[in-house]
C-alpha cells in the first residue's frame, strides 16, 4: 500500500498541501479535501472513508470494487473527479495501480442487487449470443442495456428489483398484479425518456420474459399487451441521428486527457467507426505534408484513405504520448482496446459534458459522432454548389453543379471541400457560434 497521508501531507511536487493536517482524521467523504491530495492520499482516504462505507453493506472493499454509480450515490464523487481531473486517470486504473487491490472489475454493473434476477439476464444474454449468428457484441451490449434500464426503473418505481419472484409459479401475486407492476414500471419511465427509447426496452425485456415462460421458469409475461395499452412510436436503431454541433462543442470543452480528445476527433472529426477507433494506429497516420490522412489497408464499405482536414494537431500530440496504438491495452491479445471501451469512454464523456443519454429519442451511441461527420459533410457539398452560383451564370449555366463539375479542376473541387469542411468542423469544435 501507498505510504499513509497522517505521515506525509506532501504533495508529488514536494510541497505541502495546504489543509490536510486540519481535516484529518478522515471520517466522511466531507472531511476529505479530494482536489488536493496525491494518487498516494488519496488511496488513503478511499481506506478512511469508501472502505468502511462498503463494509457497512458486507461488501469486501479490497476485492468488491466499486461502480462509478455507487461512488456518485454515496458521495464519493469528489474521489473520481479528482482522479479525471487533476491525475488523468480512471478509477479503474487507480483501483488496480494503486491501490493494488486485483484485477480490474470486468462485470457489467448492472446496477442492481437481487442476484438471481442479475444472474438469470446474463444466462438469457448468453444463450441468446449463443443461438443467434446475427447479435455482434455491440448488439450484446445494446440490449443488456436495455434490461438493466428496466431492471433499475422497476426498483425505483416499486422498492425492488426482484423481477423473477411476481411471475413465479408459487408467488401469492397475481397476474394482475404482476401486469399492472410492469405496466407502472413503464409509466414512470414514461417521465424520464423518449416513447422509443421505451418501446426498445420494451422490445428487450418482453423477450427476456418470453423466454422465461418458454423455459416454464415464468407461468406469465407481464409485458404482453403494453405496445398497445400506451401507443408507443418506435423509431429504428439506424436512424441516421447525428450529434449536434453544441455537443461535439460541449464533450470537447470537456475532454481532458489526451485520450478523450483524440477519441471525439477521429469519430466525430474524421468519421470513423467505433472499431477503426479502437484499433488506430499511428503508422496509419500520415500529419505530415498538405494533406494529412488515415490510411487503411481494408475498410467496410468506404475508402482506404480518409482525409484529416481537421484535429491533424491533436492527433500530432496524442502520437507523441504513445508508442503504436493509439489506444493501446496491456489485457488485450490485439494490444489495442475494443470497440466496447471505445463506447464506455464515448459515453463517460458524454455524460460530463451533459449530452442527453437520447438524441431524438434514439439511444446515443458513438456512431453518432460518424453520423455528425456525415452531415457536416452534407452541408459543405451544399455550402459549395452555392459558392460556385456565380460561376454558374458567368457560364451561363443555371445548374451550380454542373458548374462545379465541369468549371473547376479536381484539384480545386478538393481545395474547396477541405477549405469548407475545415471551417465547419472548426466552429463546431470551438466555436459558441455554431
Amino acid at each position: 500500500m501507498p505510504k499513509s497521508a497522517d505521515s506525509d501531507s506532501e504533495t508529488e511536487s514536494g510541497q505541502s498541501s495546504p489543509g490536510l493536517e486540519r481535516t484529518k482524521p478522515w471520517e466522511t467523504a466531507d472531511d476529505v479535501p479530494w482536489s488536493l491530495l496525491n494518487e498516494a492520499q488519496l488511496a488513503d482516504a478511499y481506506d478512511a472513508v469508501v472502505a468502511p462505507a462498503l463494509r457497512s453493506e458486507d461488501r469486501d472493499p479490497t476485492t468488491d470494487r466499486p461502480s462509478y454509480e455507487w461512488l456518485s450515490t454515496n458521495g464519493f464523487r469528489g474521489l473520481t473527479y479528482a482522479l479525471s481531473t487533476y491525475h488523468e486517470t480512471t478509477f479503474s486504473d487507480f483501483w488496480q495501480e494503486t491501490l493494488g487491490y486485483g484485477e480490474q472489475q470486468t462485470q457489467y454493473d448492472w446496477g442492481i442487487e437481487h442476484d438471481e434476477t442479475r444472474e438469470s439476464l446474463e444466462t438469457y444474454l448468453d444463450a441468446k449470443h449463443e443461438a443467434a449468428n446475427d447479435w455482434t457484441e455491440s448488439t450484446r451490449e445494446t440490449i443488456r442495456y436495455r434490461l438493466a434500464r428496466y431492471a433499475r426503473s422497476y426498483r425505483e418505481r416499486h422498492g425492488t428489483d426482484d423481477l423473477l419472484s411476481p411471475v413465479d409459479a408459487d408467488t401469492d401475486i397475481t397476474e394482475t398484479e404482476a401486469v399492472d407492476r410492469c405496466r407502472e414500471t413503464f409509466a414512470y419511465m414514461g417521465e424520464q425518456f423518449a416513447d422509443a427509447t421505451i418501446a426498445r426496452v420494451h422490445d428487450a425485456i418482453r423477450n427476456w420474459y418470453t423466454w422465461l415462460v418458454e423455459r416454464r421458469v415464468a407461468t406469465v409475461n407481464p409485458t404482453n399487451g403494453a405496445e398497445d395499452w400506451f401507443g408507443w412510436q418506435q423509431s429504428s436503431d439506424t436512424d441516421p441521428v447525428a450529434l449536434l454541433p453544441e455537443h461535439v462543442r460541449a464533450m470537447f470543452d470537456t475532454a481532458v486527457r489526451s485520450r478523450d480528445k483524440m477519441l471525439l476527433i477521429a469519430l466525430a472529426g474524421w468519421g470513423l467507426r467505433a472499431g477503426e477507433v479502437a484499433a488506430l494506429h499511428e503508422d496509419q497516420l500520415v500529419l505530415d505534408g498538405e494533406s494529412p490522412s488515415v490510411e487503411f489497408e481494408e475498410r467496410k464499405n468506404g475508402p482506404g484513405t480518409v482525409s484529416i482536414v481537421y484535429g491533424a494537431d491533436v492527433a500530432q500530440r496524442h502520437c507523441d504520448r504513445v508508442d503504436g496504438y493509439l489506444f493501446p491495452s496491456k489485457q488485450s491479445q490485439t494490444g489495442h482496446v475494443y470497440p466496447s471501451t471505445i463506447a464506455t469512454w464515448f459515453h463517460d464523456l458524454a455524460d460530463n459534458a451533459g449530452v442527453p443519454e437520447e438524441i431524438d429519442g434514439v439511444e446515443r451511441k458513438p456512431h453518432m459522432g460518424r453520423r455528425f461527420w456525415y452531415d457536416a459533410y452534407s452541408q459543405t457539398t451544399q455550402e459549395l454548389l452555392t459558392h460556385v452560383q456565380d460561376i454558374a451564370a458567368e457560364q451561363g449555366s443555371a445548374s451550380a453543379k454542373i458548374a462545379f463539375e465541369d468549371y473547376l479542376t479536381q484539384e480545386r473541387k478538393r481545395e474547396l471541400r477541405r477549405e469548407f469542411m475545415r471551417e465547419k468542423l472548426s466552429r463546431a469544435f470551438t466555436d459558441s457560434d455554431a
